[in-house]
C-alpha cells in the first residue's frame, strides 16, 4: 500500500468533516502529516525527519523489527479471544509478576489505559464495598465517564466534582503549598490526604481507594517525594481502601533506575492495585491491572464474570513478551538512566544561563522543564512554553507542553533516545532562547513627557515563526539589560524620584 494516499491538505480537509473536532492533532494550526516511523524517528510526506521526543507509547522505538516480528509471526498462526487455553497469556503474566512485588500477582488484560483504570476503579469498589475515592489536583486517569468523575483535569471543566470523589494537593515541591525547603515535604503532602481522610469520615462517608499516578504527567512532570506514597498508604488502608498506583505513562522502566516508577518510593512500597498501558505493546492496544489474591478473590465472589474480548489475546501477548526481550536485550533502562540523566544535566545548565526556565525536574526519560516569566514569583510563561514548542518544531524535534497552565514542556521520548538526540534537544533550546544576535541601528519616536532619563541602549533580535515575525528588543538601563517582547513597540518601565514610570517608543529598524 502506498505511504500516502493524499496530499496533506486533502488528508486534512477530509479529518475536519469526518472525524470529531474534540479529537485534536498535535500543532494544530499547522498539523504534522508523519507517514513512516523508525526508531525515535516520525517521517513526513516529504521525507523530513523528526526527533520524536513525546511517544512513550513507542517505548522501544517506532517500527522495532523484533516487535513487528512477532505480531507478524503470531498473527499468521493464531489470534482468537482469551476464552480460550493458550501459553502466551500466562506465559506473559509470569514474565510481568517478575516485575513487580510478590503480593501482586493476579492479572486481568485489557485493551487500553483507561480500560485499566476502569477496571482498578471496580477492583477498589468490590474489595472494599466502599465508594469514595481521593486523587490529586490536575490528575487524569482516562477518557471513560468513569474515570473522568476522578479526573479533575477532566471535570473540572465539565460537570464538576462529585460528591464521592476527593482531591489532595499535588505533592509538588517546586510550586506547590510545601516547596524545597520544607524539611520533610513527604510527611507534610502525607498528612494533607490524612485531613481529606478524615473529613471523608465526618460526611458519614467511607474512603475505598487512593488514586494516583506515581510521576503525576498531566499535573506537570511531577516528582513525589520519597516517602510520601508509603506513609499516604499507611492512612488510606487504616481507613479501609486500597492504594492504586497509575502506571500507565510511567511504568515498564522509563524511570530508568527501576522498572515501575512506584519503586522509587522505597523497597518497603507496594500498592495493592497497579494500572500499566501505554508502552506495554510498543503501540499495539494492550494494558493490565495487576492486583493481589485478596482483590481478585472479592472481585470472583461477586459472581458477575468479566470478560475482555481482545484483552490478552494471543497477538498482543506476544507483542508485550517482545516488548520485555527488548528492553532487557538492549538495556533500555540502562540507557533511560544513562541518556536521561544527561538531558537533565544539560538543561540544567541552561537553567543558569535563562532566567526563563524555573525549574528541570525528572528521572530517566520522563523530564520536565518548567517556564516562568519571574523566578521569585514562579509565573507561568504559558506562551514562552507554546513559542518553544512552535519553534523546535521548525527545527523538526517534536515536544509538547503539560501542567495546569501548559508552561512546561515535557520529554517523554521511546527508550532509545541516544546522548546525540539529548545534546541536540538541549542546543536548540538553548538557541531559540538566546537568539540570534545582531545590533542594528534603531530610530526612536518619543511619546511621553520625561524631566530625566537614564542612559538606554536598545538592540533588537528578529526571530521568525511559522506565521509571523516580531521583535524582542532589550533596553540596557543602569548597565543592567530588560527584555521587552512586542511587535514595533516598547514599554520601557522606570524609576524616578520613587515612583514608577512608563514610558513608550515606536521602534523602527
Amino acid at each position: 500500500m502506498a505511504l500516502e494516499m493524499f496530499r496533506k491538505k486533502e488528508t486534512l480537509a477530509m479529518r475536519k468533516k469526518l472525524i470529531g473536532q474534540s479529537c485534536r492533532l498535535f500543532y494544530s494550526d499547522d498539523p504534522v502529516k508523519i507517514v513512516r516511523a523508525r526508531g525515535q524517528y516520525l517521517y513526513d510526506e516529504n521525507g523530513k525527519r523528526y526527533l520524536d521526543c513525546i511517544s512513550n507509547v513507542q517505548h522501544v522505538g517506532h517500527c522495532h523489527p523484533s516487535i513487528t516480528q512477532a505480531a507478524t509471526t503470531q498473527m499468521k498462526l493464531l489470534n482468537a479471544n482469551s476464552r480460550f487455553l493458550h501459553d502466551n497469556i500466562v506465559q506473559y503474566a509470569d514474565r510481568l509478576a517478575a516485575t513487580l512485588p510478590d503480593k501482586l500477582s493476579v492479572f486481568y488484560f485489557v485493551n487500553s489505559g483507561s480500560e485499566a483504570n476502569d477496571l482498578a476503579l471496580r477492583l477498589a469498589h468490590q474489595y472494599t464495598q466502599h465508594e469514595d475515592v481521593i486523587v490529586l489536583e490536575h490528575a487524569y486517569h482516562g477518557h471513560l465517564t468513569s474515570l473522568i468523575d476522578i479526573s479533575p483535569y477532566k471535570f473540572q471543566k465539565l460537570t464538576g466534582q462529585k460528591e464521592w470523589v476527593h482531591v489532595a494537593p499535588i505533592p509538588d515541591t517546586y510550586r506547590g503549598i510545601f516547596r524545597e525547603d520544607h524539611p520533610n515535604p513527604a510527611q507534610a503532602y502525607a498528612d494533607t490526604v490524612k485531613d481529606v481522610i478524615d473529613k471523608v469520615h465526618q460526611k458519614g462517608r467511607k474512603v475505598s481507594a487512593f488514586f494516583a499516578e506515581s510521576l503525576p504527567s498531566v499535573a506537570g512532570q511531577i516528582l513525589l517525594p520519597k516517602g510520601y506514597s508509603t506513609k499516604v498508604a499507611e492512612y488510606v488502608r487504616s481507613a479501609g481502601g486500597v492504594f492504586v498506583a497509575d502506571e500507565v505513562q510511567t511504568g515498564f522502566g522509563r524511570v530508568g533506575s527501576h522498572f515501575w516508577a512506584f519503586q522509587l518510593q522505597g523497597d518497603d512500597f507496594s500498592p495493592d492495585i497497579v494500572t500499566m498501558g501505554k508502552p506495554m505493546g510498543n503501540g499495539h492496544p494492550l494494558s493490565c491491572v495487576a492486583t493481589t489474591a485478596e482483590i481478585a478473590g472479592a472481585f470472583t465472589a461477586n459472581g458477575v464474570e468479566y470478560f475482555n474480548t481482545f484483552g490478552g489475546n494471543p497477538v498482543s501477548c506476544a507483542i508485550g513478551l517482545a516488548v520485555l526481550d527488548v528492553i532487557e536485550k538492549e538495556d533500555l533502562r540502562g540507557n533511560s538512566s544513562r541518556v536521561g540523566g544527561h538531558l537533565l544535566d544539560r538543561l540544567t545548565q541552561l537553567q543558569t544561563k535563562h532566567p526563563i526556565i524555573g525549574d528541570v525536574r525528572g528521572v530517566g526519560l520522563f523530564v520536565g522543564l518548567e517556564m516562568v516569566t519571574d523566578k521569585e514569583q514562579r509565573t507561568p510563561a504559558t506562551d514562552a512554553a507554546a513559542q518553544v514548542v512552535r519553534r523546535l518544531k521548525e527545527d523538526y524535534i517534536c515536544v509538547s507542553t503539560d501542567g495546569p497552565w501548559e508552561n512546561i514542556v515535557k520529554f517523554k521520548p521511546p527508550m532509545c533516545f541516544s546522548m546525540e538526540d539529548a545534546d541536540l534537544v538541549a542546543d536548540r533550546i538553548h538557541h531559540i532562547l538566546t537568539g540570534d544576535w545582531n545590533t542594528y541601528p534603531i530610530a526612536l519616536t518619543y511619546h511621553n513627557t520625561c524631566t530625566q532619563l537614564y542612559s538606554i541602549h536598545l538592540l533588537y533580535l528578529k526571530e521568525r515563526f511559522t506565521h509571523f515575525e516580531y521583535y524582542i528588543v532589550f533596553v540596557r538601563l543602569r548597565g543592567m539589560f530588560y527584555r521587552f517582547p512586542g511587535s514595533f513597540h516598547v514599554y520601557l518601565s522606570y524609576w524616578r524620584s520613587s515612583r514608577q514610570k512608563s514610558v513608550l517608543y515606536d521602534v523602527t529598524p
